[in-house]
Order: structure tokens, then sequence, then C-alpha cells
């Protein structure tokens, strides 16, 4: 079948401006409206249509897209089939229930809500180490969701006994109600109080959990950290949250991580710097250290007349990268103590060097120190 444009679906120009776009929509759309043609299943698929072209041409990015490449630029081609390359191949109904999240509004143009309900998420906080949190780890975590009740199986029913039609909606799961709107008419769904959008009524309920088919149980899960993660990342575990009701699926759990700064070690990404402090006569002449890296102790190898803030690079002794290759780096830097605690000897030793290497002590950097003028002036 051919596409139909949007401009002539809505009776507009390709340079409609906003309110133009909207004062045709109105007047289409009460034209069409399910409410005003009862019955007429033509006059639904055109007011889908009507709908669908509104949409589209009413936001500015979807709008530039199917001016520039057609409808393969808001739809996407079909991938195969009769329909290849048409967007309404597959009938209106599945792409107007495609844009609007199959909240119908019109009679029979919605889908039913039938089915169980899904379990609500969880949240938990999780408190890792430093070293933790670089290389991963397994831990063992207690939490307390609901769970599947055994006895009944999730259906909610007194084993022996199977749930019934709800009565209230008629098994439907939800229940319609009108409002009037510029349009006229407009009918919403929303999910039956009674059964709770199951579309199931309990007779008998179970009395392990009252009906609900499930019930408060603490229990062990197994968290697999990955190495690399950072403080506050979140691990997203599909599938452990709460229980559904009346056999829905399980939620999903979120693990919010936190980790415990380490002493030596401060993380950049995916690198470690770490300060070490040298004393000034290892500075002086030179040698090396220990130092302990996060897997090993290394000799870090010190250059004769170092300066304080050098920073010696060590390569992939950082952190793993988290899901991928590699580590980052290491970054020491280096502290250069000046001794505070020395003796008399020590003192003359130091201040012979400094004499041998012209030095001065006191000395201003326009001459004669000022003590030694005042020496020379009062001998």
């Amino acid at each position: 079948m051919t596409t139909p444009d949007l401009y002539e679906v809505l009776g507009v120009p390709r340079n409609a401006t906003e309110n133009e776009l909207k004062r045709a929509y109105r007047a289409k759309a009460r034209e069409f409206h399910p409410d005003a043609n009862p019955g007429d299943t033509a006059v639904e698929e055109r007011f889908k249509e009507v709908s669908l072209a509104y949409e589209v041409l009413r936001d500015p990015e979807r709008r530039a897209r199917y001016d520039r490449f057609g409808a393969d630029g808001v739809f996407g081609p079909a991938t195969g089939g009769s329909g290849a390359g048409d967007p309404f191949a597959g009938g209106l109904g599945d792409l107007f229930d495609a844009f609007f999240g199959g909240m119908g509004g019109t009679a029979g143009g919605g889908r039913q809500r039938r089915g169980p309900t899904p379990g609500p998420d969880a949240e938990m906080l999780l408190r890792l180490s430093f070293r933790e949190a670089v290389f991963g780890v397994q831990r063992e975590v207690e939490v307390e969701t609901p769970v599947l009740c055994s006895t009944c199986e999730g259906t909610g029913a007194r084993p022996g006994t199977f749930p019934v039609r709800c009565p209230e909606c008629d098994g439907a799961g939800e229940l319609r109600r009108v409002r009037q709107s510029i349009l006229g008419q407009m009918i919403t769904a929303v999910p039956c109080n009674r059964c709770q959008g199951t579309g199931q009524s309990i007779e008998s309920p179970c009395a392990d959990c009252r009906g609900e088919g499930r019930r408060n149980e603490r229990r062990t899960l197994t968290v697999e950290i990955p190495a690399g993660v950072d403080d506050g990342a979140t691990l997203r575990l599909a599938g452990h949250g709460p229980a559904g009701y009346r056999g829905g699926p399980n939620g999903t759990l979120f693990v919010h991580l936190t980790v415990t700064p380490d002493g030596v070690f401060e993380r950049s990404g995916n690198d470690l710097h770490a300060s070490v402090h040298i004393p000034m006569t290892l500075a002086v002449l030179g040698g090396s250290i220990g130092f302990d890296t996060l897997e090993e102790r290394r000799e870090l190898s010190i250059a004769p007349g170092t300066q304080g803030g050098t920073i010696i690079h060590l390569k992939a002794q950082g952190v793993p990268r988290l899901r991928g290759r590699g580590r980052g780096d290491l970054f020491v830097h280096l502290v250069v103590d000046t001794p505070t605690d020395l003796d008399d000897r020590q003192r003359e030793s130091i201040a012979a060097l400094a004499a041998e290497r012209g030095e001065a002590l006191g000395a201003s950097p326009h001459g004669e120190g000022i003590f030694s003028k005042l020496r020379s002036a009062l001998s």
C-alpha cells in the first residue's frame, strides 16, 4: 500500500505553523472521533491516522526527519514482507500503539491490561573496601522482600481452588471511564482495583499469603561486584527484586555501592596517586626505597639530586578498567623531608658542606647578611 503523506492527512501545507497544525488536528479529530461515529471501523482508522500525523508533525525533531527522509526517517524501514519500506503496512493500530504506548483512548482502540502485575523495584546500599572495588569481589547480602508464595504457587488461591473471572471488570483487568474534552467524549482505561489488573478474583484466598500470591521473606543473594567499580556506582539485578502480585514477575533490585577511602591511594578515574616521603639525604645522594603497590612490593629508584614533587610513573599498576581491558597507571609523588631534629655535630657537618659549596647560610641576596653587618659594627 502507498504510505499516506502526513501533511495531506491533516490537510495542511508543508510550511504549516504550529497553530495551523493544531487547528487542523482539532477539526479532523472532531470529524473522525469514534464516539461520534460508533461502530464505523473505517472512521476509527482515520482518527488514528490523524492522531499519528499530528504527533509526528508537532515535534520539531520528528518533523525535520520526516521532511528530509520521509516516513523511513521517522518510523524506520520495514525489514521484509509485502509491506517492506511502508510504515503503515503493519496496520495503523500497531503504529498508533507504538507512539502512544498502547493506551488507546478510544472505544475498542485500547489494549487490555489483564495479567499479573510485575513486582516493584527495590534498592539497597552496599559498602565496599577500596581493594574490593578495585579488584572485584563476591558478596553475600541479606534482603527482605516479597517472594512467591510456595503454598499457592503464586496464584493467591487456597490449594485445591482456583481464581475466577473478576466480576468487577469481567476479566478485562481494567475499567473504562468516560470524560468530556474539547474533542468530545474520551474513554480512558484504569486498572481494576478489585483484581489489581489481573482479571481474576480470589474466592478462597490462600491462608499463608492472604490472596496476594507472595509473602515477605528474608533471603541471601550473592552479588558479583566487577573489578573497577567506583564509589556511587549502581548494579542492576533484574529479576531479583520483590515478587509481583499473584504470580507477577519479580521487579529489579538496584544495589548502590559506596567505597571506603584508602589511607594510601587516591583514585582518579582508573589511575591511582600516592605520596611517599623520602629523607633529604636519599634525595641528595640517590638510592632506592621500598613501596607497596596494590599487589606487590616494589623498589623505587631515587635519582641523585631528586627534587620534592618529583613523580614516579608506574604503568598498569592502577585500577582495572571496568568491563574492559588493561589497567590505569600509578603515580607516586615524592615528598622530601627536611630534618628538624639535628644535633650540634650534624648541624656543623651541614654548615661545613654549605661553606664548601659557597652557600653562605643566612646570606642576603644583595650581599652581606644582616647579622654579619651587625657583628662588624660592634667589633
